[in-house]
């Protein structure tokens, strides 16, 4: 019977980090099922669903070397495997305004508390130093119509706020 594990690894972006964590798991029989893998302020972070035989202290143990070398850390949680579990977004939310306090937990708590739930967020602050722009972009789900959402999101663009919400037709298979 296989374990599953929930692996993150997190540390300063270089060159071969994905190489040599996937080469050391491969030489250990283990099998990678769903991974996320971004780079983030010039550090690196790496979730990744890892099954097989060994237990935690064995996978840490295997893996202990090239988090050494690398200088990453290193996080491994039990996990059920699952997978084939996803849900297709249905809508694309994107949005852009002054960076300011607050404004990521003010328009996912508009999108919550309307029906849309979320299944990728990403973000970035661009624009300068003394003038930054805060732009964030999210893939998830609504249970409500577009029109629910839009009227939802109002008062976040009287407020200086650009929130654009559009479809997103996905192929699979």
């Amino acid at each position: 019977m296989s374990n599953w594990y929930m692996l993150t690894l997190t540390g300063e972006d270089r060159p071969g980090i994905v190489a040599q964590v996937t080469r050391t798991l491969f030489e250990r029989d283990m099998t990678l099922g769903e991974a996320s893998m971004l780079r983030l302020g010039g550090n690196f972070t790496i979730m990744m669903m890892v099954g097989g035989e060994l237990d935690v202290p064995a996978l840490e143990q295997a893996l202990d070397p090239v988090t050494a070398t690398l200088g990453l850390s290193l996080h491994i949680d039990p996990m059920d495997g699952g997978l084939h579990r996803h849900v297709p977004p249905n809508l694309m939310v994107r949005v852009s305004g002054a960076d300011r306090a607050g404004i990521v937990a003010r328009v996912t708590g508009v999108l919550a508390e309307a029906g849309f739930n979320i299944l990728d967020l990403a973000s970035d602050v661009a624009g300068t130093v003394d003038r930054p722009v805060y732009i964030m972009q999210i893939a998830g789900v609504a249970t409500v119509p577009q029109e629910s959402l839009e009227t939802a999101v109002g008062g976040l663009r009287e407020d200086g706020i650009e929130v654009n919400i559009s479809p997103m037709e996905m192929l699979v298979g």
